[in-house]
């Protein structure tokens, strides 16, 4: 009998977890309430209580879910990097792409941390790829890691203006490649500007002395 209660518990904890973080992507943190969450849970507010305490327990409790699994899939995409692509952190869950999407938005302590190992990882990957131009501890692979994961979270941030401009969900699950097609694209034609001739001006005028 105490084992059905724990694994029931362990049940109704994740549960209420999952709703906070529907509940916490739609509405933000702020305007998120323990009663919609229960509700959605199919639970009573005072078993959220119980397992979380209070709607800050609650958030930090879903802060380390999703940077636990989010963190990962950076490590995993830089193993193998698609531009822009959320394809990998789909893998986690589309729900735990929605809460990043709001914690970036809200400045959140989850996303500083995200955002930290996304440049991290995207670092390491630029300086393990190109060494010669990506010095590993220079303030270039530094400043290009911290842009490109700028560009990728941006695209996450502003989901729903893109979502309007593309016609479809761009972070729905069965849509998680449409950004990185397109990032993919853009680099393409950047990598060809870069070689033209007002592209090599622009790298001579900005480059390293």
């Amino acid at each position: 009998m105490d084992r059905e209660r724990s694994l029931d518990d362990l049940t109704a904890r994740a549960r209420i977890r999952d709703a906070a973080l529907a509940q916490f992507a739609e509405h933000g943190v702020r305007a998120a309430r323990l009663q919609d969450i229960a509700r959605a849970a199919g639970v009573s507010v005072g078993l959220v209580q119980h397992h979380y305490g209070t709607k800050d327990g609650l958030r930090d409790a879903c802060d380390s879910h999703v940077l636990e699994q989010l963190v990962q899939r950076v490590k995993d995409e830089a193993a193998r990097p698609d531009p822009g692509g959320l394809a990998a952190l789909y893998e986690g869950g589309e729900l735990m792409v929605r809460y990043l999407a709001r914690a970036l938005a809200d400045g959140s302590p989850a996303a500083e941390v995200f955002f930290a190992g996304a440049v991290r990882v995207t670092e390491e990957f630029l300086t393990s790829t190109w060494p010669d131009r990506f010095p590993a501890g220079s303030a270039k692979a530094r400043d290009a890691a911290a842009v490109m994961s700028a560009m990728h979270a941006g695209a996450i941030v502003l989901h729903p203006y893109l979502s309007r401009r593309m016609g479809v969900d761009v972070l729905a699950r069965e849509h998680a490649t449409v950004i990185g097609a397109a990032m993919t694209e853009v680099y393409d034609a950047m990598g060809e500007f870069a070689r033209s001739e007002a592209g090599r001006h622009l790298t001579e005028e900005h480059g390293d002395d």
